[in-house]
């Protein structure tokens, strides 16, 4: 996973880099996994980014800050994806005294579907 230069909106003390994971993927399957995630907006929807990760502030694709390298072979592209790991950036640069998180690697997996998280999230929605 990256620091990116795509910046965060800020919450009080907590501002920061989002925080991107990468999957490397040929060109027409970047398309086809941008058109199917676009349609989920409410977890990781669409990717950020793909191609050039020099455009969104990453040095050295080879050289992740969370986690381990990932081989990009000839005729595929990086792909980005906004990642959980975002809200610890932005923790790092409010310093709480003591935080919850969770570990790279270890997300959470439900049975909700997509719809029902919609529907849940129109109902609840602040006017």
């Amino acid at each position: 996973m990256y620091k990116t230069n795509i910046a965060t909106v800020q919450a009080g003390p907590f501002y920061g880099p989002m925080v991107c994971s990468m999957r490397p993927m040929t060109p027409e399957h970047a398309e086809i996994a941008k058109a199917i995630t676009e349609r989920m907006p409410n977890v990781h929807g669409a990717p950020v980014h793909m191609g050039d990760p020099w455009q969104i502030g990453i040095q050295d694709i080879m050289k992740p800050d969370y986690g381990d390298p990932v081989e990009i072979k000839p005729g595929e592209i990086p792909v980005f994806w906004p990642c959980g790991v975002t809200p610890q950036a932005a923790v790092e640069h409010a310093k709480p005294p003591i935080v919850i998180t969770h570990a790279p690697g270890h997300m959470f997996i439900t049975d909700v579907k997509n719809a029902e998280l919609n529907d849940y999230l129109e109902a609840h929605k602040q006017k």
